[in-house]
């Protein structure tokens, strides 16, 4: 046997201690780029959005905004010599306001907020397998509700904390509490208000993760076993209990879960009210989630029977990371169509690079400048994004009655 060979044998045999070493390396390198790109006070910040983004968010014409802006109405953009306006995010939530108060509501909301009587939207975001692009649909249909003018909670329930990542919250390093802390059976539980989180896009909220909230899933069999308590037992009710001290504060939460199907999962898929469920049009990933669905109605089942109620008023399949251009993706997408029918969204996320040129440096495709990047690349990855999330505001509305 070889020196390495032999030194690899050595570490082999310790493998708990290996992994812990390097995953301590990792903490380490990524906490020292962290610094140097986000000072340890810094909060991330969020570009300004151009004449056209703000329309389309709004819901008007340019010329409408051109209009407001010369008769000093509505909150003043930045000008660039050339006559460029931009608007913060703030000043399209004044907008809004404005626009709400002076402007056609009878032809168009520009408030979208619930009404009285107007369930609040839970929107669990699953998939068994990782790498369906789970993640980056929950974060930026959190944002674009958001930047629609909904009030948005985006709870992050994966302990990677991948989520929580792309909002500015350091997992490893900030000791910020988590989504844990409101869900735990010991004592030190607390109201989920006292670790809900502000983020870079006015309207969203996050309730942020990490690596002790895997602790829920060795917490609840151990709950569940103690006659001296019956909080294990509806283990499955924690996330839906700790949801309703915020209720009347947002319109919509979105749910990030992790990809398997433990206890963290089940008790966001008894709390929402609809299912987004990510694809990876590709053989192997349909084949999971096929036996994703298998497990996951074993599992309901008898959980409805304990006294859980799993009452949907939608659930969808997104086809995420596609290319049209690959006929294998393609036919398989046509046979999903074939087999579910309207439980397919009508639009898929095309796999681009922008998204994962945005995700090298955590941010998301709605907060990243265009100027970074090549602009027809990026057109193409937003329009997708906007058709995906339009669709889905859409949902929510219509849960709504409007």
């Amino acid at each position: 046997m070889n020196v390495i060979a032999k030194l690899e044998a050595e570490n082999l045999l310790h493998f708990e201690k290996l992994i812990l070493e390097q995953g301590d390396q990792i903490s380490k390198k990524l906490q020292l780029l962290s610094v140097q790109r986000y000072p340890p006070n810094a909060k991330k910040g969020l570009r300004s959005f151009n004449l056209g983004e703000v329309a389309n968010y709004l819901g008007v014409s340019q010329s409408h905004l051109k209009k407001l802006h010369l008769e000093g109405k509505g909150p003043v953009p930045e000008t660039s010599p050339s006559g460029r306006r931009t608007y913060t995010a703030d000043q399209m939530l004044e907008l809004r306001q404005y626009l709400d108060r002076y402007g056609r509501s009878d032809v168009k909301m520009y408030v979208p907020h619930r009404r009285a009587g107007d369930k609040l939207q839970i929107i669990t975001v699953v998939n068994f397998k990782g790498g369906s692009g789970k993640t980056t649909t929950a974060a930026h249909l959190a944002q674009h509700l958001a930047l629609t003018g909904h009030r948005v909670l985006a709870l992050d329930l994966d302990p990677q904390a991948s989520l929580s990542a792309l909002h500015g919250f350091q997992a490893e390093f900030d000791q910020a509490s988590s989504i844990y802390d409101a869900i735990r059976y010991d004592s030190k539980r607390v109201p989920l208000s006292q670790v809900i989180q502000p983020t870079n896009f006015p309207g969203l909220d996050i309730v942020p993760a990490n690596l002790e909230l895997q602790e829920f899933e060795y917490d609840t069999p151990l709950a569940m076993a103690d006659r001296t308590s019956n909080a294990g037992k509806s283990f499955f009710t924690r996330i839906a209990s700790a949801l309703e001290e915020v209720n009347d504060r947002y319109d919509v939460v979105i749910v990030d879960c992790p990809p398997q199907l433990g206890y963290l999962t089940i008790t966001a898929l008894v709390a929402a009210t609809s299912v987004l469920i990510t694809i990876h049009p590709q053989m192997l990933d349909v084949m999971s989630m096929g036996q994703f669905l298998l497990m996951l109605g074993g599992i309901l089942e008898p959980i409805r029977s304990a006294g859980a109620e799993v009452n949907l008023e939608w659930f969808r399949y997104l086809i995420t990371r596609y290319e049209p251009t690959d006929q294998p993706q393609a036919q398989m997408v046509g046979f999903l169509q074939t087999l579910f029918g309207g439980f397919i969204l009508k639009s898929q996320m095309v796999k681009s690079t922008a998204i994962s040129d945005a995700g090298i440096t955590k941010q998301t495709l709605y907060e990243v400048e265009k100027s970074a990047m090549t602009r027809s690349t990026y057109e193409r990855a937003i329009e997708s994004l906007d058709q995906v999330n339009s669709e889905i505001t859409g949902l929510i509305h219509k849960s709504w009655g409007r």
